[in-house]
């Protein structure tokens, strides 16, 4: 099978509404990835068909347990889960981080090559990074630890906002938690063709 029937089947069992157009879009992205793999190494993955569902149904997985509004995906790698959610949700806003130029470099391309015009990327570390306007939601996929993830942006999220960290097997995070932080609710993922776990788990102040 190709990747366009993989993405295609993978929506359909996501249950998703997933336009051609964008789903054209996703598709560019793989190539661009794949593209600048070759020399920047921005993933471990290589295989197409692993990069639509490690990559692409990983992140369009989420979707449906977030909420529109202005998003912060900090350690965005490559762009995960950032540009994919940006593209499916042209009307929330995001802002991606990462502190690997390489990284950002790639970004600031599939943005334009993309034509994402509610997306922008600051190469930086989020400790030291401010904004006058706090985000309705923070996400990561492969940032760090739970526990560091949310301190090392609690100056970031709004007071009633939602931290997401994009896991595999949910952990005991309340244990290592801050008295600060507390768990919401822990979301258990089927991703199509991954065999692996995954998992969302929600954060908020206590």
């Amino acid at each position: 099978m190709n990747q366009t029937k993989d993405l295609a089947l993978g929506i359909m069992q996501l249950g998703l509404d997933v336009k051609p157009e964008v789903q054209d879009k996703l598709l560019i992205y793989l190539e661009l990835l794949q593209k600048w793999n070759r020399v920047y190494n921005l993933t471990a993955i290589r295989q197409p068909e692993q990069m639509v569902m490690s990559h692409l149904l990983d992140s369009l997985a989420v979707l449906p347990h977030l909420w529109p509004g202005r998003w912060l995906d900090v350690g965005c790698g490559a762009g995960l889960p950032g540009l994919i959610l940006a593209l499916m949700r042209p009307e929330w806003t995001f802002v991606l981080l990462d502190s690997n130029s390489k990284k950002t470099s790639f970004v600031r391309q599939a943005k334009i090559e993309l034509e994402l015009h509610n997306v922008n990327i600051y190469c930086t570390r989020v400790e030291a990074w401010q904004t006058e306007e706090k985000f309705n939601g923070i996400i990561s996929r492969a940032f760090a630890e739970t526990a560091k993830f949310v301190m090392l942006t609690r100056h970031l999220l709004d007071q009633e906002g939602r931290w997401v960290a994009m896991k595999g097997v949910a952990q005991q995070v309340q244990e290592r938690l801050p008295n600060a932080f507390k768990v919401e609710r822990v979301i258990p993922l089927q991703v199509p063709g991954l065999a692996a776990a995954r998992c969302l788990i929600m954060l908020k102040f206590a």
